[in-house]
């Protein structure tokens, strides 16, 4: 029998959810939406998702922020970190922590169809406004990763 597609949506904002859930059910079979930490570490334990949808400013406890809480929790996990802020060093920085993908939230009905499918094949993926200009395709930052110049969120 054929595994079925899952995803997880963290984030504390319930009107986001709802918007992004109905895209996500036509791309999975199950979405589970959560607005905590204790939820999502046990939802990750219990369904083994294909996918995490994770808010960059998701409050934690166990970690700095939440990208690294998800990359230390399981090193295998595929995520996509959705922020409000739209500097690519934030983005890049994410990136350099373990997230498979990151989406701004300003763009995150466009994008996260895209994100989610290069994402589930193994590839990374950035908002196309983090892109290099004029790079059709390319997913290259504008910027390099930080150098511990930007304090981690």
């Amino acid at each position: 029998m054929k595994k079925k597609r899952s995803v997880i949506l963290a984030d504390r904002h319930q009107n986001l959810l709802e918007g992004v859930r109905g895209l996500l059910e036509t791309m999975f079979d199950y979405v589970v939406m959560v607005a905590d930490e204790r939820s999502l570490l046990e939802t990750i334990d219990r369904i083994r998702p294909d996918l995490v949808v994770v808010d960059l400013s998701f409050p934690v406890t166990r970690e700095t922020n939440v990208v690294l809480l998800l990359r230390k929790y399981d090193q295998g996990l595929k995520f996509i970190v959705s922020s409000v802020d739209d500097d690519p060093t934030v983005a890049a920085r994410c990136i350099a922590l373990g997230a498979s993908g990151f989406v701004l939230k300003r763009s995150i009905g466009t994008d996260l169809a895209s994100a989610s499918m290069e994402v589930m094949q193994g590839h990374t993926y950035m908002s196309p406004s983090l892109r290099s200009p004029g790079a059709a395709g390319d997913t290259s930052l504008k910027t390099e990763p930080l150098t511990g110049r930007k304090v981690e969120k």
